[in-house]
């Protein structure tokens, strides 16, 4: 569904400026941009088409745009030059998920979909971008769009930031899509919002043999389930359970034959962590626990650990920002205030350094709800665009100090 109409807590202000009207309007053209987006999903680092839209359509209302920024981003700035320096970013990559919803508009790239609504994110920005492009002569402050690449590899963050995307930005607003709730709904949260994120790496090293006379070798097969398994033992009987911390593996290799004993086996998997003192002894702990677990078996190790992300941490003042813009633009009963932190990971933590800033959940299920991120049937209800726009840019103008 549309929010076609403010509820009576709007502001009037927000009314006299003419953006309900002018998003009314833009809605449409939103919809059919982030089906277009829908249709042709590009991998982390591979958005020059998505780039290359987002850049014409931001020149298109104004904006002064710069290209290939940590790779394919985009930055743009819009304002008056010597201003203070707010900052909206939003991601642009695909994943390597095969779609399966049915949609009219579903991918067309056989192996790649945007299943964890990167699209929705990008059209929410363009729809902020015509928005406070119609208030460019009243603004005071700039305003910085960051369309990055490479979220879901955890680089582009990085990447932009090294490129000097974030210079003297003194406040960052994200949105994320959260199937969890419905449509014309955001959740909000102060504090820690995301996880510490690490990407681990064993190698399991045996000595092959013959499959019928494992005795005479050491099994690396073997050896490796018993370090799957080992390692969730010990974390539920060797770490504080109050600070939770998740370790998954999601890919094995190893073996030659199906006859012969494997002398190597590699794991990879993803670590997740809510507390840092936690997550920067994880690695030492990691590399002793498979360490002993491998021993004990005859066999050894090499482990690697690359932090991939810290938590993102929402600033509280900017958080109760835009969960009265969203209040006064959607209603009490509209917003909800997460209890929990999630264990998923956000590279938006990288832009947080030095700099305040807070992130928000944009609901999009509909009436039949909506299947978790990443799954190949994720369908977000398009009734999300408005609802992001309205919120994102509603907080915007009032950290500017824009009376609305």
């Amino acid at each position: 569904m549309l929010i076609s109409s403010p509820p009576s807590q709007a502001p009037t202000d927000w009314q006299d400026l003419g953006l309900d009207r002018a998003l009314e309007a833009l809605v449409p053209e939103l919809i059919q941009l982030r089906r277009h987006l829908h249709r042709h999903p590009e991998l982390s680092g591979h958005e020059q088409q998505t780039a290359a839209l987002v850049s014409g359509e931001l020149r298109r209302c104004g904006w002064q745009v710069q290209e290939g920024v940590g790779g394919t981003g985009v930055v743009a700035e819009l304002g008056p030059k010597g201003a203070p320096l707010l900052a909206l970013r939003t991601d642009m990559d695909a994943l390597p998920i095969e779609e399966r919803t049915g949609l009219d508009y579903a991918s067309c790239r056989q192996g790649l979909m945007h299943a964890c609504g990167h699209d929705i994110h990008t059209t929410v920005g363009l729809g902020v971008a015509r928005l406070l492009a119609s208030l460019a002569d009243r603004l005071p402050c700039r305003v910085r769009l960051l369309f990055q690449p490479a979220e879901e590899t955890a680089e582009g963050a990085r990447r932009m930031r090294a490129e000097g995307a974030m210079d003297q930005v003194e406040a960052l607003f994200g949105v994320h899509v959260f199937p969890s709730l419905a449509v014309g709904t955001v959740g909000v949260r102060s504090g820690s919002l995301t996880a510490a994120a690490g990407e681990l790496e064993v190698e399991v090293l045996g000595e092959g043999g013959h499959g019928a006379r494992p005795h005479q070798s050491t099994d690396a097969i073997w050896i490796a389930a018993r370090v799957v398994s080992g390692l969730q033992e010990a974390i539920s009987r060797r770490l504080d359970p109050l600070h939770p911390v998740v370790v998954s593996f999601g890919r094995i290799e190893g073996g030659k034959a199906f006859n012969v004993i494997a002398d190597h086996v590699r794991l990879l998997g993803t670590v997740r962590c809510l507390d840092l003192e936690v997550h920067a002894q994880l690695p030492g702990w990691i590399e002793d626990t498979v360490q002993a677990l491998c021993r004990g078996h005859g066999g050894e190790a090499r482990v690697h650990y690359r932090c991939i992300s810290p938590p993102v941490h929402n600033d509280p003042e900017l958080t109760g920002l835009v969960a009265q813009a969203a209040v006064d633009l959607l209603g009490t009963d509209q917003v909800e205030w997460l209890e929990q932190p999630s264990l998923g990971a956000e590279d938006f933590a990288q832009l947080l350094d030095g700099t305040r800033g807070t992130m928000f959940r944009l609901g999009v299920a509909g009436p039949g709800g909506c299947t978790p991120l990443h799954s190949n049937t994720f369908a977000p209800d398009e009734g999300c665009l408005e609802v992001g726009v309205k919120v994102l840019t509603l907080s915007l103008l009032r950290r500017m100090g824009l009376s609305v």
